[in-house]
């Protein structure tokens, strides 16, 4: 089954020329990326004692703004995304930057019927929401995962703060976002991802919130799970 949302995928096709715009419609996620990035960094070694050499499979790679920061630090990158123009401005940037990447325009679900072993850490950072099945999507990613790896899944809960923050706030508001971006509907709860990995044989290692403060426009790492947060499994 193919948890794809084509209606997803064409929206931010229509967009991919500015995913290394660090003023353009993509500027709130050049702002995130290193408090998540130093957590991604962080939550591997602790898991492999090192970065070089781990293999790593980013779902949903968009423009390859995770992706590059991994390779650099000496990770096997496998960079995917349902959109083949994605995956072109990825490649592009990475060859501007010389770095070995394995960009493949394509899903978790076909590529998992494609590849004899796994990896050993599967990320899905701000892609979950977007799709059309999680629990299908989630499985996907366990199928992809070695036993002991790490899957790191980050998204927006739904209750009404996350509603005014991320949703109202964010597109109708600061216009951070094109309006559109989100359907609050699809955000997903703490615990209906964790029942979804459960079925998938994962385990809950922590959950991890993420905040923005608007005053001084940093990002920091809390305990409240409220709006953005990253949930960390591991394959038993």
């Amino acid at each position: 089954m193919n948890s794809i949302d084509p209606k997803e995928v064409e929206k931010f096709s229509r967009i991919a020329d500015e995913w290394w715009d660090e003023t353009g419609k993509f500027k709130p996620l050049h702002q995130f990326n290193p408090i998540r990035l130093s957590h991604l960094r962080r939550k591997i070694e602790e898991k492999f004692s090192r970065i070089s050499g781990v293999k790593i499979l980013d779902v949903g790679c968009g423009g390859g703004l995770v992706s590059e920061p991994l390779a650099l630090a000496g990770a096997e990158v496998v960079g995917i995304d349902a959109s083949e123009k994605n995956i072109q401005v990825a490649k592009i940037h990475a060859e501007k930057s010389a770095l070995k990447i394995d960009y493949q325009a394509t899903t978790a679900e076909e590529l998992k019927n494609k590849l004899a072993k796994g990896f050993d850490v599967v990320l899905a950072l701000e892609i979950i929401e977007h799709v059309s099945d999680p629990e299908s999507f989630l499985q996907s990613l366990a199928e992809l995962t070695k036993e002991g790896g790490l899957i790191f899944v980050a998204t927006m809960n739904r209750n009404l703060k996350s509603l005014a923050l991320a949703k109202i706030a964010v597109e109708y508001l600061l216009r951070w976002l094109p309006i559109g971006t989100h359907d609050w509907r699809k955000f997903l709860k703490p615990s209906e991802i964790n029942s979804y990995a459960k079925k998938s044989g994962l385990q809950l290692r922590e959950l991890r919130g993420f905040h923005y403060n608007i005053f001084n426009s940093e990002w920091k790492e809390v305990d409240d799970l409220s709006v953005n947060y990253v949930a960390v499994f591991e394959k038993r």
